[in-house]
């Protein structure tokens, strides 16, 4: 494959098997991945427009998964699976399904006992869910728009604007993105909250 990686502020690199995984071998540059990766994930978004979706179905591993693999599933061949690599970020590879289920259940406890605001319950599991890393690329964007439809789809609120802007290409909303999430890492997840509705 002739296409060169590069990576910006916050990416998590692919390993060269994961790279092999690239369903489009006239891809020869990073735009062009990004432009497909973004025609696959509209689609998504669509499918998800056109759903009803009831608590337990989006809160679920089989959904987490499909999700995953409905905004990737043109482009990567491991779309809709679990990484079989260990990554800089993330917990060890064969810990993920049962993380994952946990942070499901746990959402769940949230909803039911409303612990938190609906914003933040989203924002937490959007989080956490990173912080687990499940996937070998796609984690962040996965992971907002499972926040956008636990808040509108489980919740009946309004989809998050993510400072509206694309924050796959290096920005100053990108960089103020990253660091919420440093923000919440470190336990005060209010700034991550107050960017997903800037």
């Amino acid at each position: 494959m002739g296409l060169e990686f590069g990576y910006i502020y916050g990416q998590t690199p692919l390993e060269e098997e994961e790279k092999e995984g690239l369903l489009l071998d006239h891809i020869t540059k990073r735009s062009e991945l990004d432009e497909f990766e973004q025609q696959n994930i509209e689609k998504a978004v669509e499918w998800i427009m056109e759903r009803k979706f009831t608590v337990e179905r989006v809160l679920s591993e089989g959904f987490v998964l499909e999700l995953h693999n409905k905004m990737f599933g043109n482009v990567w061949s491991w779309a809709g699976k679990y990484r079989k690599t260990d990554k800089n970020i993330g917990i060890d590879k064969f810990l993920i399904s049962a993380e994952v289920y946990k942070l499901n259940e746990d959402c769940k406890f949230w909803i039911e006992n409303k612990t938190y605001t609906n914003d933040e319950i989203a924002i937490r599991y959007k989080h956490r869910i990173v912080k687990i890393h499940p996937f070998a690329n796609g984690n962040g964007r996965h992971a907002r728009l499972m926040a956008d439809v636990i808040i509108e789809k489980v919740l009946g609120g309004q989809i998050f604007s993510w400072g509206n802007e694309n924050l796959v290409k290096m920005s100053i909303k990108r960089k103020q993105y990253i660091d919420s999430i440093i923000d919440a890492d470190n336990g005060n997840i209010l700034p991550l909250i107050l960017f997903a509705r800037s």
